[in-house]
């Protein structure tokens, strides 16, 4: 009650950390505390709905998996949606409340992707035109990291970037949750690449290997003179592919240099290329 009080125009930061702090101690915390702030975000007054909405997304960056989890059930979504939808609330919520709840659930298909149901309510409302656009997030907007975090997250691995984004994440001044937002998402930045370059790592080895499989076997059905033309144009065609990745793993091989065990695939894949390739040469030749 406090911390959503509407006499009060500024945030009671000192009462939302308490607030968090019981949601993590109580082992029913994420519950009780979604189903109260579901009524608060509900209620008639805009400033207790705004207070409660902050209240909502710090609970998200300081109160780890277990509210996470509740938070992306249909049970609280449901609720959020309520706020929006004219059968509902919508009718009489302000557009200072609704604008601020789309932005909280768009927020969460940015950071949660792995959470089908958050999407699925996002994707819903904009099918039934309650949502148009989306939103731009304000660049002090609080914003929490992904969870769970990749393993290896940079957040796990860089630790002095960890305790600065901890401070800044702690603290009530405009002007550091905007270094946080910005921190977080450069970080996110970094961690995307870093997934991309695994899924093209990835995605090539797997494709090299399929195709050396298929062009030893076309190559064995031409050493007995079994090859049928259209066999023919299928192993040209799987040599001007096996060509064309050669330059793309040594591309690959240079991003892995720093992890061994990457740059160990890299290579072993491109042995395999080079092999396929010289039995290739190898059997042109003989005939």
């Amino acid at each position: 009650d406090e911390a959503t009080d509407p006499s009060v125009s500024e945030e009671n930061w000192e009462c939302i950390q308490r607030f968090c702090d019981q949601v993590n101690a109580d082992t029913e915390g994420p519950l009780s505390a979604l189903r109260l702030l579901a009524h608060k975000i509900q209620s008639p007054q805009e400033g207790e709905a705004l207070h409660a909405l902050t209240v909502l997304e710090t609970c998200v960056n300081n109160c780890g998996d277990r509210f996470h989890s509740e938070m992306a059930k249909f049970r609280f979504l449901n609720e959020l949606i309520k706020v929006l939808s004219p059968k509902y609330y919508g009718i009489w919520s302000s557009e200072k409340v609704k604008s601020r709840v789309t932005e909280v659930i768009f927020s969460w298909t940015v950071w949660f992707p792995q959470e089908v149901k958050i999407q699925d309510a996002y994707q819903m409302l904009k099918k039934q035109g309650i949502v148009k656009e989306d939103p731009k997030l304000p660049e002090d907007k609080i914003l929490p990291p992904p969870s769970p975090r990749p393993q290896n997250s940079i957040f796990d691995t860089d630790e002095e970037k960890s305790k600065l984004l901890a401070k800044l994440l702690k603290s009530s001044h405009p002007e550091d949750l905007q270094a946080a937002n910005r921190l977080i998402q450069s970080v996110v930045k970094e961690e995307q690449e870093r997934s991309a370059q695994v899924s093209r790592r990835a995605n090539t080895i797997s494709e090299v290997s399929e195709n050396v499989r298929r062009m030893d076997e076309l190559l064995q059905s031409c050493r007995r003179h079994e090859l049928s033309p259209a066999d023919q144009e299928t192993l040209q065609a799987l040599l001007q592919r096996c060509e064309k990745l050669r330059p793309l793993l040594f591309r690959l091989a240079s991003e892995a240099v720093a992890d061994e065990e990457a740059l160990a695939e890299v290579l072993q894949a491109s042995d395999k290329l080079s092999q396929a390739l010289g039995q290739y040469r190898q059997a042109v030749a003989s005939q």
